[in-house]
């Protein structure tokens, strides 16, 4: 006989707790909700990330150890967290405002007005402060990857801008996308949920949200299943679902929620890995993330910065180069930077949720999307050699080693046989009115349904261009306080 599943009622249910659910959890915590977070990875320490290789700490933090694949020409490595805090664990700390210019663009393109930077800037100012945002200055001899991309720059006259960056006494371990060993990146885990716990939250590790109950009208339960494999349901008065612009999505269609709309587009910056070699070396493993970002280009979506760099990171970018170039650039490794084009896209990806609770990704790039990248090919290349670059290694196991050499290469380049990534996925699940293909309102309401409130990356309107966790975090501060001034429901019998 099948155990029965156990039921807990509770007044709030957070699903997901990156840089959407913990803003939730703490604004709910704040207001005497006592909200319950359910969050499907592991609960890791910074000391157990200390003592991790970056390699465990990739299967430990991410979703499919960072490599979900997005089909299509080419198939997109996406890389996302799933640990409590979430994708905020293993991102770069990042912080950029986003753009007021963009988000009276989406006011105007959705028909939701109150996400604009006058309407965010009190979030923004808060989220500043609990995350000890700083603007990152540079600490010789550390990262000389960015003080060089910072004089390719200046040589060329181009826009640069010191990162932004939520840290607090950074040691410069160059580990930020497995996971800080320092606990200097202030993520979710370290800043929001503690101070969200303090107020009665409660954080349920390992437990995986697989569908949301409903009559119609209202939602009445959320069905999980716990680290040990035994079923629970939730019977909350209220749901706020973070689960990311992935996750949400596949849990409405689960659920019979918006499953026509949710997922049917969504918006993804994809980004290409270059790699020079410097006549001095420059030790770029010996550095944070990056300290500067070009901007040049910010208007047309693309953005070139450094990467974090190790052996592992290096022979992975150079994998369709012959060996004989992986193990030369390998020997010369502290002669070598890591280099990220950054590119927002128009073609968009699908998602649709598989019977057995995977998911299957498309994407369907397009070809301003292919000339766009081959630009920032062409660009990142240009800054590169006017830093000093005596290589560049670029796709299609292409070794450049002037401006001349890369401008006649690029235009016969094919990013369709490029190795991209993604981490930032957003609108999946876009706030706007319904007839411009919103699928929830201004409160983060699916149309139809009350009880529930999405508040991560897939309500945003569009793109951000700029890394997202800042744009996230404010829209789920404003979400939850609209919320929160709403009269209160009746808890369901």
């Amino acid at each position: 006989m099948a155990e029965r599943p156990a039921v807990i009622d509770c007044d709030a249910l957070v699903i997901g707790s990156g840089a959407g659910g913990a803003v939730a959890a703490l604004e709910l915590a704040r207001a005497g909700r006592q909200p319950i977070v359910l969050e499907e990875g592991p609960e890791v320490s910074v000391a157990d990330i200390a003592e991790a290789s970056p390699a465990e700490n990739m299967r430990r933090l991410y979703r499919n150890a960072g490599l979900s694949p997005i089909h299509g020409r080419p198939t997109i490595a996406f890389g996302e967290g799933r640990c409590v805090g979430g994708t905020t664990v293993v991102n770069g700390g990042l912080l950029w405002h986003p753009p007021a210019d963009l988000l009276d663009r989406w006011a105007l393109r959705s028909g939701i007005d109150g996400y604009r930077a006058e309407h965010l800037d009190a979030h923004l100012r808060e989220i500043t402060r609990r995350l000890s945002v700083i603007t990152h200055t540079e600490r010789p001899p550390a990262n000389r990857d960015s003080r060089l991309l910072a004089v390719g720059a200046d040589a060329l006259g181009w826009r640069r801008q010191d990162a932004r960056r939520a840290v607090r006494g950074c040691r410069h371990s160059n580990r930020c996308a497995t996971g800080c060993p320092t606990g200097a990146k202030q993520s979710m885990a370290l800043t929001y949920l503690p101070q969200a716990r303090r107020r009665g939250a409660r954080v349920d590790a390992g437990t995986r949200a697989v569908r949301i109950g409903h009559d119609g009208r209202t939602v009445t339960a959320v069905y999980a299943v716990g680290p040990d494999g035994r079923r629970t349901t939730y019977r909350p008065n209220v749901v706020f679902l973070a689960a990311g612009a992935l996750g949400t999505p596949a849990l409405l269609q689960r659920s019979g929620i918006q499953a026509r709309r949710a997922g049917r587009h969504t918006a993804i910056h994809v980004n290409l890995r270059v790699n020079a070699r410097f006549a001095d070396p420059l030790a770029a493993r010996n550095g944070t993330i990056f300290t500067t970002q070009l901007h040049e280009f910010a208007d047309l979506g693309i953005l070139i910065m450094p990467a974090n760099l190790t052996p592992g990171t290096l022979a992975a970018s150079l994998a369709g180069h012959p060996p004989r170039v992986l193990d030369r650039v390998l020997a010369d490794i502290d002669h070598v930077g890591t280099y990220t084009v950054q590119v927002r896209v128009s073609g968009g990806v699908r998602v649709t949720a598989l019977p057995a609770g995977g998911l299957l990704l498309r994407h369907h790039l397009r070809a301003g999307d292919r000339e766009l990248l081959r630009f920032g090919l062409r660009q990142a290349a240009r800054v590169l050699f006017a830093a000093g670059a005596v290589e560049v290694y670029a796709p299609e196991r292409r070794v450049l080693r002037s401006v001349a050499e890369a401008e006649a290469f690029v235009p016969r380049a094919d990013p369709r046989r490029w190795d991209l990534v993604s981490v930032h996925a957003m609108a999946s699940c876009p706030m706007g009115l319904p007839e411009r293909g919103g699928v929830c309102d201004g409160y983060g309401r699916p149309y139809g349904l009350r009880g529930l409130h999405l508040c991560d990356a897939s309500v945003l309107p569009g793109a951000t261009g700029v890394s997202p966790q800042g744009t996230v975090m404010a829209f789920a501060h404003e979400i939850t306080h609209r919320y929160l001034a709403l009269p209160r429901m009746p808890r369901l019998p």
